[in-house]
């Protein structure tokens, strides 16, 4: 054990010199006068708030030029009227999503194409409905949009019922006569 001791104190190298002269008092100094914090400069923090505040009042200012009536804030029948397209078309779509395979992706992705189309026509009669005055004109227009939507995923199902079941289109036929 004391070889390990001895081992040690001769592998490590310590400092038993006496410290520089005049170290008591320096360090006496120290003690006796500490060094003040620095107070934060408080320019640069007035001048980064302000920047935020600028900045703040500039995205608010561009979001409410931005902003665009849907046919959801015109009133609450109106927004029940949308939900309700809304809902539809999405129960459709996945149903749609359910016949989609090699043979009818063409099918589908023409049709959806179109429903874009008019996705984007209703994007555009949204910006109008601030626009202009005749709002009861645009909302008809609103509203027959989802109603095409519609429309066109009601033939787009027709079509693929028919094209997996031919049967069906002999009993469609039956039904007409």
């Amino acid at each position: 054990m004391e070889d390990k001791l001895h081992q040690f104190f001769k592998e490590n190298d310590f400092d038993v010199f006496e410290p520089n002269q005049g170290h008591l008092n320096r360090f006496q100094r120290k003690l006796e006068n500490p060094k003040q914090p620095k107070k934060p400069s408080y320019f640069w923090m007035s001048i980064a708030a302000s920047i935020v505040l600028i900045l703040g009042f500039y995205l608010g200012s561009y979001q409410q030029k931005n902003t665009y009536y849907d046919l959801a804030d015109v009133s609450p029948k109106m927004a029940e009227a949308q939900n309700f397209f809304v809902t539809t078309i999405n129960q459709e779509l996945k149903e749609v999503e359910q016949y989609r395979n090699i043979d009818t992706e063409i099918i589908i992705e023409d049709s959806l194409n179109e429903i874009e189309e008019l996705e984007d026509q209703y994007k555009t009669l949204t910006k109008e409905l601030i626009k202009r005055e005749n709002r009861y004109q645009i909302i008809r227009e609103m509203i027959q949009n989802y109603q095409q939507r519609l429309t066109i995923l009601e033939k787009l199902l027709l079509r693929l019922e028919l094209q997996q079941n031919p049967a069906k289109l002999e009993l469609l036929e039956d039904e007409i006569i």
